[in-house]
């Protein structure tokens, strides 16, 4: 799994994660999250693009992070996911609880 993290003149965190989100990688990016979080992030585009699969441990710490900023007035936006991520979102009932964008010019706009 590859991470990388920008921030847009709107203070809007992005991050884009590429690979899988599963038993050997979730750990390193949920405490990625919760560092961005910690550090006062409290609007973030997670851009997963690049990932082809996300276990229920990955799924858990997507819902972590959401739930962690709600109460401090943040959201987080998930967008472009892949086909087959999104629809295990779905099947889930993840979209219901997460914002899911086609694009990260959509998620932005969410955002902003």
């Amino acid at each position: 799994m590859e991470m990388f993290q920008s921030v847009s003149e709107a203070g809007i965190l992005t991050l884009t994660v590429s690979g899988r989100l599963d038993a050997d990688t979730t750990a390193r990016f949920g405490d990625a999250l919760n560092g961005c979080i910690e550090q006062g992030n409290h609007k973030i585009v997670l851009d997963i693009a690049g990932v082809d699969y996300v276990s229920s441990v990955g799924l858990r710490a997507l819902m972590v992070g959401a739930k962690r900023v709600a109460p401090l007035g943040g959201k987080i936006v998930i967008c472009a996911p892949h086909p087959r991520v999104l629809k295990l979102l779905e099947l889930a009932g993840f979209t219901s609880i997460l914002a899911i964008a086609a694009t990260r010019d959509e998620a932005m706009e969410r955002l902003r």
